[in-house]
């Protein structure tokens, strides 16, 4: 939990800022015609396709074709890039205010696993909730592993935030939904806390 010791926050952002649903992309592609998307997921994920486009090593136009490949002949690139961020769903406008309320108590940071088409569907959400894309107007920093070059769990991504603000990790809090990424983040000795399903990132600040 957040403590009167703690004087940064570091914030993940898809399931803890804003609203996802991996289902919807499952259904997507599947409607799409890619009726085993679980089993090829998993077996683009093993090749490492993922991991490569969340941390910059590919563009979306070499990441939409490896899907297309994978799909029926003549499915277009615009109903992949669809399905793709048919995950990312709603900010929750209390949340926003909420943001804007701890900054200024606290120093906080976003940390997101992401990439570039997941971020350009969350500013769109973001602008219909508030009427603008200007994430970074809720945070000091926003690190984005597609920009980075790294992801969570490498502690070496969490390093790197901390020695470039300046944070001490005994005084900085971590959260994520995702728990590896959670324990990744504990080994360079953050305060980590794992929001789990059915909480509320508020929750752990009442």
């Amino acid at each position: 939990m957040v403590t009167t010791e703690t004087e940064a926050i570091i914030f993940d952002l898809g399931g803890v800022l804003i609203n996802l649903d991996y289902q919807l992309t499952s259904k997507a592609f599947i409607d799409l015609g890619l009726t085993d998307f679980d089993a090829t997921y998993s077996q683009l994920q093993q090749t490492d396709l993922f991991d490569r486009f969340e941390t910059g090593a590919i563009s979306s136009f070499h990441f939409i074709n490896r899907l297309l490949d994978q799909l029926p002949q003549g499915t277009s690139g615009n109903k992949v890039v669809h399905a793709w961020n048919a995950m990312i769903l709603d900010f929750p406008e209390d949340r926003l205010k909420w943001l804007l309320e701890i900054k200024k108590h606290f120093r906080i940071f976003l940390l997101s696993n992401t990439n570039t088409l997941h971020m350009e569907a969350v500013r769109r959400s973001l602008e219909k909730t508030v009427g603008h894309q200007r994430l970074e107007d809720y945070f000091e920093h926003v690190y984005l592993s597609c920009e980075m070059g790294l992801r969570k769990p490498d502690p070496a991504i969490f390093s790197r935030v901390c020695q470039e603000q300046g944070l001490n990790p005994a005084t900085t809090v971590f959260i994520d939904d995702s728990p590896q990424h959670v324990a990744g983040a504990a080994t360079i000795g953050l305060q980590a806390i794992h929001l789990k399903p059915g909480e509320t990132v508020q929750s752990l600040f009442s």
